[in-house]
């Protein structure tokens, strides 16, 4: 069981308040001094050459003229089932904002639904596409005709997800190959160093099963939660929090987001209970909360690192950070 900071509560203390009186403060951008790095994001349309997918990319550009001088790394974001990469255009352009390279993929295949044993077909993330996108950014690094040549940090890359798409994350934290997310065998690359994901739990098997030990072996891993998601509730995401064996870790919860408070647009179809936060809020403190995440574990900014641990949620009122009680000094934080 996670030891919680004094000013933390227990997951389930904290989980019992939320269902009685969870509520955004006003709607209107939370004050914060974590400000994007970066005023200028651009994006292009590619193809993954490794594996045919179609991809968004954004990424940053500097205010200087020498983009050479700025490598910035890799974000890999996974996505939701059945979400399409145009969906995520927002909260991808403001964690790009922030000093990565943001690749968004399409990643279509069909997979038998576990309930009723019918195929689906439909952009299903998978953890082959980890090997898949770094093979491909490394070639464009490289690529004097890619708008993105050389400003790419290939050693280092992070992962974000979205509900299904943060289990495959979670699958290629713990370096194991789960049934529908992963064919034949995974073995995960050196250059994963961190993880966040939104809207994601980590049942074994999925959607049906418990919640096993997360073996994140010291990969720096969190979780955000939207407080009114009824598809991967707060109550099944803190189970899956406190599941993850080493620290560091977080589980920041967005008070009155529901499962798409992530996506460019909510979705009423598809989860039935109405966010109680504007979308745009949303969308840019789950961007800002996952962007200081991989800031602070991918390139030790002690910024970002007490914004973390320390002040953030003191300065952001539509969110409630929890965390052990020792997260990592600075100085063990990883060299860049």
């Amino acid at each position: 069981m996670s030891c919680l900071s004094t000013k933390k509560q227990s997951s389930v203390t904290i989980v019992g308040a939320l269902f009685i009186a969870l509520a955004p403060g006003e709607q209107t951008s939370a004050t914060y001094s974590a400000e994007p790095l970066f005023d200028t994001v651009n994006t292009y349309q590619t193809t993954i050459t490794t594996n045919g997918d179609p991809a968004d990319i954004y990424f940053p550009i500097p205010s200087n003229s020498n983009t050479n001088t700025n490598q910035f790394p890799i974000a890999l974001m996974l996505q939701g089932a059945l979400v399409d990469k145009a969906d995520y255009a927002n909260f991808a352009s403001t964690v790009a904002s922030y000093g990565f390279v943001v690749i968004v993929p399409n990643h279509e295949r069909t997979v038998t639904n576990p309930r009723t044993g019918e195929p689906v077909t439909g952009f299903i993330a998978e953890q082959q596409q980890v090997h898949d996108v770094l093979s491909y950014m490394k070639q464009e690094n490289t690529n004097p005709d890619s708008p993105i040549a050389g400003i790419v940090n290939t050693n280092k890359l992070g992962l974000l997800g979205h509900s299904f798409g943060g289990f495959v994350g979670l699958a290629v934290i713990q370096d194991i190959c789960v049934p529908r997310v992963c064919a034949g065998n995974f073995t995960q690359p050196p250059e994963v160093m961190a993880g966040i994901f939104y809207g994601t739990n980590f049942k074994d098997p999925p959607e049906t099963g418990s919640f096993p030990p997360i073996n994140n072996q010291m990969i720096p891993t969190a979780l955000i939660a939207g407080s009114q998601d009824t598809i991967a509730d707060l109550v099944e995401i803190t189970a899956t929090y406190n599941q993850i064996q080493d620290p560091p870790k977080a589980l920041v919860i967005v008070k009155g987001a529901n499962h798409y408070g992530i996506t460019n647009e909510d979705n009423p179809v598809r989860d039935p209970v109405r966010p109680l936060l504007d979308q745009d809020v949303a969308t840019e403190t789950i961007a800002r909360w996952s962007a200081l995440f991989l800031r602070s574990h991918l390139l030790n900014d002690t910024a970002a690192f007490d914004y973390l641990y320390n002040s953030g949620d003191d300065q952001d009122e539509n969110v409630i950070v929890i965390h052990p009680i020792n997260p990592l000094s600075e100085s063990a934080l990883p060299s860049n």
